[in-house]
C-alpha cells in the first residue's frame, strides 16, 4: 500500500503524473484525518504544492477525489492480499487465513483509510463498485476451502460475507475502542475460520 510513502513535490504539467500526486496526497490527508468531509482540496492542493486550480482540472469535487482514491487504495490491498495469500502455499485455509490476517494488520497501519472506506457516508452517497472485487476474492478463497474438502460445502458467498462481517467487526472495535479488553485478533480469526467456515478444529495453523 502506498498510502503513506512521502512523495517529491511534483512538477507541472505532468497530466497523468500529478493526478496521482493530487490521489497520494489524498489518501494520506484521508489516513490521517478518518473522515472524508474534513477533507477539502484546497488542502489537497497545498499538500502537493500547486494552485488549487490545478486539483479542479482533474477532479471536480471532493467527492470525486476520494472515490478515486479509494479506488487506487482498495487495487493496492487487492495486490497486497494476493500476496499475502501466496505466503499459505497450497493449502487453502492458510491462504484464507494469511488473508485475513493481512487485513487485520493494514487496518492497524490504515485505520484511517479502513474508517472512510467502510463507514463513511460515500457509502450512501456513490456506489463504490471497484469494493465488489474484494468480496468477489474472499468467496473465492472460502469456496476453495471447501473444494478441497478442508470445509463443509455450503453457499460459499454466503459464508464469506459472515466472514467477512465477522473480521469486520472485530477490527472495526479495535479502531473505535482502542481502549477495549480485546483478544489476539489472530486467535479470534482461527475461531471464525472453524464456526463461521468449518474447517476442522485439528486444522493445524
Amino acid at each position: 500500500m502506498d498510502a503513506g510513502t512521502t512523495r517529491s513535490r511534483n512538477r507541472r504539467g505532468q497530466g497523468e503524473l500529478l493526478r496521482r500526486e493530487i490521489i497520494d496526497a489524498a489518501l494520506r490527508m484521508l489516513n490521517e484525518l478518518g473522515d472524508d468531509e474534513a477533507l477539502s482540496l484546497r488542502a489537497v492542493a497545498r499538500e502537493v504544492g500547486i494552485a488549487a486550480t490545478s486539483v479542479y482540472i482533474h477532479f471536480t469535487d471532493r467527492d470525486e477525489l476520494v472515490f478515486a482514491a479509494l479506488e487506487q487504495c482498495t487495487a493496492d490491498l487487492l495486490r497486497d492480499l494476493e500476496q499475502a495469500e501466496a505466503s499459505g502455499g497450497d493449502d487453502p485455509v492458510r491462504r484464507l487465513r494469511a488473508r485475513l490476517l493481512f487485513l487485520g494488520s493494514w487496518t492497524r497501519e490504515y485505520a484511517g483509510l479502513y474508517k472512510v472506506l467502510h463507514e463513511s457516508t460515500l457509502n450512501r452517497r456513490m456506489h463504490l463498485i471497484f469494493k465488489e472485487e474484494l468480496a468477489i476474492r474472499a468467496t473465492a478463497a472460502v469456496q476453495a476451502c471447501m473444494d478441497a474438502g478442508l470445509a463443509p460445502t455450503d453457499d460459499a458467498a454466503a459464508v464469506a460475507l459472515d466472514l467477512r462481517s465477522a473480521v469486520h467487526g472485530a477490527v472495526s472495535i479495535r479502531i473505535n475502542e482502542p481502549e477495549a479488553d480485546l483478544p489476539p485478533l489472530e486467535d479470534q480469526i482461527d475461531r471464525f475460520l472453524r464456526r463461521l467456515v468449518g474447517v476442522p478444529i485439528e486444522h493445524v495453523f
